[in-house]
């Protein structure tokens, strides 16, 4: 560099050359940043301009120059700057317009021009001064000479035409069409596809220009949609040729044109009135949602596209420093009740263990349980036989049916049944068959299947569906244990069926169930009850692997919606559902499938027919709300055997999901659990997610534009014809089920060794309860000394499902809940050394109507800790307040846990809060700022890593972002004063370390 800058001698100068891009050249980059350190390319532009002087330039000198910048500029970031203030980017323009036909000189210019065009100014500049055209003169149709020249004036091209303004000038000039015709040429011509990157520089270019509105248009004027489909589909037998294919999608799925949802509001289809908020200050805004506006698709940004890339959400991997919070005194807990201790006070009623005096161990069992409750418990035994096989059958309920042969076999009552008939009601109402489910109906006391002969006999769980068969299938449980395969099933002659499970947990109970659905209030007031809510599940009897995703999935499944536009005729395109439109009615003699999702926790609003066996699926806003789409269940009828059916849920909104990851949605099958296997399994090929066409409104996506909805699309195969068959995006858990469940729970605990109490926190909006649940041991004796030690335990707060669509923090609620109850000696020890007060389900409302996110307010309740209102947020207001009253009377929680559901990462883990782990994530140094902090906020999760296989400590957080400061979990932390403080998230898909790692 030395030498090359202070020699004068041309051939000296040229030797210098040489031997450098020999040295970079074997060297590669890191030579070549070397260079760029040293001040190589000053250097270099400086003698470029030099040597531009001379008349006439020295070619060789000239062709060195450029040739070594091409190398070694792309390490210089400032390069584009550099050459366009020292002149040198003029110097590289002026070459190539006087050297056209010298492609030895003008092939390394354009090198360099590619790497100058990086830079937007410089690419607007080359543009005004017609470098675009003047490609398009170097460019053109199949031919084998100047290949290498064709390529770099491509890439250059794709670089320029990144810039909107030359990309304007290119669709003003016609060059669209141009591109699409020379690659077509290249397509046809290139049948030993020796040159498929200078395909892909077409391909390029044609990307960078349908950037912009006016781009995508002239690409759809100029029928490139069809021309891109049929060149990509000859391309699929090569798999070398993929990328072509990719880009091609990639460039269709931007032009694909945006459409808004045929829907007429993408207002929920339900509407909540809300109490009367004060018209002063900021919250009585809130509740008003802005009227729809239109589709943004006027936008210019590139449309981003996940085209077979698998890369984690980056929001899941780092935290960007914008969103930590770095004001230390924003940091810090501060203790703030907030409310007076009179306030306060209203809550003493739901700690009455802090003044019970247990007079006698017998006064104690009566208070503790309700009498018929606890008649309930003493007779528990009586229904369950431990089999010679080591598992339990239901001894009591099964009768042998010496008329079996008058009843229809099970797949008729599939076939011909209509829904669930109970017996009578309280209240005179007669639940009756529907369409697709229970319904109460005023009516006389008689139970009809839907082909219309009289039940004689109801079966013990109180369904009609089982009459005939003598199919029974006992005391169902919801979780937790391992069903064994039996050598006998039923069968179409009518023979009896027995199930047996290793270890059935009698906390399911259909007769109890739908007396919970009578007192539960939904907004749509369902009155119909989905088959597993009501009849239970168990888990398959095989492991469940995760779905190993076949290579090019996804893009064949955009190649078929991109069908949809090139091959409008093959569209039905017929609606088969809509809450919107009640009278839609498909004819019964119609090939269709029929849906539903009329029962609590459903949430399907609309479904089209697309193809004979393809279905567009649309989900229900949450009440009162705009967006939050993920969270589905609903049920599908009147399938065939042997046909693969596609389902596409259109209108999610999360970036990306666990389904691009091995999870299958699940299934529940009528006729399998007629068969005695009740079992929710994952089901579903060809399973991918991925970003549509449909585009979201900056209302529903918070303000920023350009935003589209996702698709989840399944193909399911189905075992039985005309089925009634249940999908749902995780194992539901509705209000009703936690209600049995907690029922039943009281009814089976021992009230002489646990104390057990249930109470209503408060009503909810729609004026259902909210359940608080207390578990402890009971003291040893009613000795002072005891009920002292009773009285001193700790409070360990735990709380679950303020997101109604996270249902797996149900699941693991539930199993909490069994678990503290359980004669286990270290759910024992829990139990004497704890109190535990349990929230097991925050957002009621939200369960009920089949919300993903929010409650009847339209608003995610885990974001207003910080500041609930006790109209619209009861729940959240009442649970702080417990929280308030702990800290007025200085009984502090231990720790604080909220249960949540993670759609994107698998395992279980938790966030908690600390300051330290807070600043160390920002530029602030943590040490400067004399911080002393107790770092017992990690025992918890260090112990569960290291006691429970599903937990990784990995995936754990404690850093506090500004986002988050009204949840739960930081609230809790820095009002209440609790450092213990929780959200603890459990995967939606599987494991992928440890002892439950899921097998591909």
């Amino acid at each position: 560099l030395f030498l090359l800058q202070n020699t004068k001698d041309p051939q000296t100068i040229v030797n210098i050359l040489n031997i450098l891009i020999e040295v970079v050249s074997v060297g590669g980059g890191r030579r070549a940043s070397v260079l760029v350190t040293k001040g190589g390319t000053q250097i270099l532009l400086q003698l470029l301009l030099t040597a531009s002087k001379d008349t006439p330039p020295n070619e060789e000198l000239m062709v060195l120059l450029h040739t070594l910048l091409a190398k070694v500029a792309p390490k210089d970031k400032k390069i584009g700057m550099k050459a366009r203030i020292n002149g040198a980017l003029n110097v590289s323009l002026n070459l190539v317009k006087q050297n056209l036909q010298n492609h030895k000189l003008i092939l390394p210019c354009l090198q360099v021009l590619r790497v100058y065009s990086t830079n937007s100014v410089n690419a607007v500049s080359l543009g005004k001064n017609g470098v675009v055209e003047l490609l398009f003169k170097i460019i053109g149709p199949f031919s084998k000479k100047n290949t290498s020249l064709m390529k770099v004036a491509l890439d250059t091209l794709a670089a320029l035409l990144k810039s909107k303004t030359n990309a304007r000038r290119a669709v003003d000039r016609g060059y669209v069409q141009v591109l699409l015709m020379i690659y077509v040429d290249w397509h046809r011509h290139d049948s030993r596809h020796r040159y498929m990157l200078i395909r892909k520089g077409v391909l390029q270019c044609i990307k960078s220009v349908t950037n912009i509105k006016l781009g995508r248009k002239a690409f759809i004027d100029a029928n490139g949609m069809k021309i891109l489909y049929n060149t990509s589909q000859e391309c699929l037998a090569v798999r070398t040729l993929d990328p072509l294919v990719n880009t091609s999608s990639l460039i269709m799925r931007k032009c694909f044109p945006k459409n808004r949802l045929p829907l007429p509001t993408i207002k929920s289809a339900f509407h909540f009135q809300l109490p009367v908020i004060p018209a002063s200050g900021p919250v009585a805004q809130l509740y008003n949602l802005p009227p729809d506006d239109e589709s943004d698709d006027n936008d210019d940004a590139e449309t981003e596209s996940e085209i077979e890339t698998e890369n984690d959400d980056e929001k899941d991997q780092q935290f960007k420093n914008d969103d930590i919070e770095t004001d230390i005194n924003k940091l810090k807990p501060r203790q703030e009740l907030g409310r007076s201790i009179e306030d306060l006070n209203m809550y003493e009623q739901f700690f009455p263990e802090l003044s019970e005096n247990f007079q006698s161990r017998k006064e104690v069992a009566l208070k503790e349980s309700n009498p018929l409750l606890t008649e309930e418990y003493n007779r528990r035994p009586a229904f369950l036989e431990l089999s010679k096989k080591g598992s339990i059958k239901d001894s009591g309920l099964h009768q042998q049916n010496d008329q079996r042969d008058l009843f229809p076999s099970c797949q008729e009552i599939v076939k011909g049944l209509d829904r669930i008939s109970l017996q009578n009601s309280p209240k005179n109402d007669q639940y009756s068959s529907t369409g697709s489910g229970i319904k109460k109906e005023s009516k006389t006391n008689l139970t009809t299947l839907s082909y219309g002969k009289p039940c004689e006999h109801i079966s013990p769980c109180g369904s009609s569906l089982f009459e005939g068969s003598s199919v029974q299938l006992g005391k169902l449980c919801c979780a937790g244990v391992d069903s064994e395969e039996e050598d006998s099933r039923s069968n179409s002659s009518g023979e009896q069926v027995m199930l047996e499970v290793s270890d059935v947990s009698p906390v399911h109970d259909c007769d109890l169930y739908i007396e919970m659905v009578k007192t539960t209030k939904s907004i749509p007031e369902y009155s119909e009850v989905a088959y597993p809510d009501y009849f239970g599940h168990i888990p398959p009897p095989f492991e469940e692997p995760i779905l190993e995703r076949p290579y090019g999935v996804q893009r064949t499944k955009i190649s078929q919606d991109i069908e949809r536009l090139i091959h409008q005729n093959d569209i039905i395109d017929r609606v088969v559902y809509d809450l919107d439109n009640l009278s839609c009615v498909v004819p019964e003699e119609a090939d269709v499938l029929k849906f539903n999702s009329k029962f609590e926790s459903g949430n399907l609003r609309k479904v089209i027919q697309i193809r004979k066996n393809e279905y567009d699926l649309i989900l229900n806003s949450d009440i009162n709300s705009n967006h939050y789409h993920q969270w589905f269940y609903f049920e599908v009828s009147g399938m065939k055997t042997g046909i693969g059916y596609r389902f596409n849920i259109i209108n999610c909104e999360k970036s990306n999901s666990q389904f691009n990851y091995g999870m299958q949605p699940l299934m529940y099958s009528v006729q399998e659990a007629l068969n005695s296997r009740p079992c929710w399994t994952r089901v579903g090929t060809d399973i991918c997610y991925y970003k549509n066409h449909f585009s979201r409104s900056s209302v529903a996506a918070g303000g920023q534009k350009g935003k589209s909805y996702y698709t989840i699309t399944f193909t399911v195969i189905f075992q039985h014809k005309d089925d009634v068959c249940y999908f749902a995006y995780h194992y539901p858990y509705t209000y009703s089920t936690l209600k049995m469940h907690l029922q039943k729970l009281e009814s089976l605990h021992n009230p002489q060794q646990i104390y057990f109490r249930q109470d209503v926190l408060c009503e909810t909006l729609a004026g259902n309860s909210c359940p608080l649940v207390t578990i402890t041991a009971m003291p040893e004796s009613n000795y002072y000394e005891h009920i002292c030690h009773f009285r001193n335990r700790p409070y360990i707060f735990l709380s679950a499902r303020v997101h109604p669509g996270e249902t797996n923090a149900s699941w693991v609620m539930k199993g909490t809940l069994e678990y503290l109850l359980s004669n286990n000696p270290s759910a024992q020890s829990l139990r004497e050394s704890y109190i535990f007060k349990i929230i097991p389900m925050l957002n009621p409302d939200g369960v009920i109507n089949g919300n993903h996110r929010c409650s009847l307010s339209g608003e995610d309740l885990n974001r207003q800790w910080q500041n609930p209102n006790p109209d619209l947020h009861p729940t959240i207001y009442h649970a702080k307040g417990l929280l308030q009253y702990l800290a007025a009377i200085k009984r502090l929680p231990l720790v604080y846990c909220d249960y949540h559901g993670h759609s994107r990462k698998k395992n279980v883990f938790m966030y908690g809060c600390s300051i330290k782990e807070t600043m160390w994530h920002t530029n602030v140094n943590a040490a400067s700022c004399d911080l002393m902090e107790d770092p017992g906020y990690r025992a918890l999760p260090k112990i569960l890593s290291q006691t429970a296989p599903a937990f990784c400590m990995g995936s754990c957080s404690f850093v506090v972002e500004k986002s988050k400061e009204s949840t739960a979990r930081v609230v809790v932390w820095r009002e209440i004063g609790v450092q213990k403080s929780y959200t603890m998230e459990s995967t939606l898909c599987g494991c992928d370390q440890g002892k439950y790692k899921v097998r591909k």
